[in-house]
């Protein structure tokens, strides 16, 4: 083999060595915490200033179809939070609809479903809902579950 072929070609063979090599780490994805963190690092209120809406109704037909798919399993239809997939699972899941509930704010409530919980609530910001979706739910939770918020204002 002649010497200008010998460089690629040991060049290659290391590369490959390196990429099987590679293969035999087993990969670890970041703990459920660390998942948090991050999508708490990535949330900005601001972006929802972005999110227009034709009007009311498109807002909450959208949230109650995201709800529907998303939330209600765990959080019940009405959102009381007790249900039987809930129970099944040793899950803790609260009560959107209790009349002291700390989220009942479109803010804080939009941030807690973007960057999920470390006990389980799934982490929607992270590639699984749009920030369209993510308002549309909180709305539908606030003024469709939350009556008495609409009363409030």
């Amino acid at each position: 083999m002649s010497r200008r072929l010998l460089l690629p070609v040991l060049a290659l063979a290391l590369a490959l060595a390196l990429a099987v090599g590679a293969c035999h780490q087993e990969f670890e994805p970041p703990d459920r915490a660390a998942r948090v963190a991050r999508a708490d690092s990535l949330f900005a209120t601001a972006a929802f200033d972005t999110v227009q809406w034709a009007d009311a109704e498109v807002r909450l037909t959208e949230g109650n179809l995201v709800y529907s798919e998303e939330c209600r399993r765990c959080h019940g239809t009405l959102g009381e939070g007790t249900t039987d997939y809930a129970r099944e699972r040793g899950l803790d899941v609260p009560s959107l609809v209790e009349r002291d509930w700390p989220l009942a704010e479109a803010d804080s409530l939009r941030r807690k479903i973007f960057i999920g919980h470390e006990s389980g609530m799934p982490i929607f910001g992270d590639r699984e809902l749009t920030l369209r979706q993510i308002d549309a739910t909180a709305a539908y939770i606030l003024l469709m579950l939350r009556p008495e918020v609409l009363e409030e204002d």
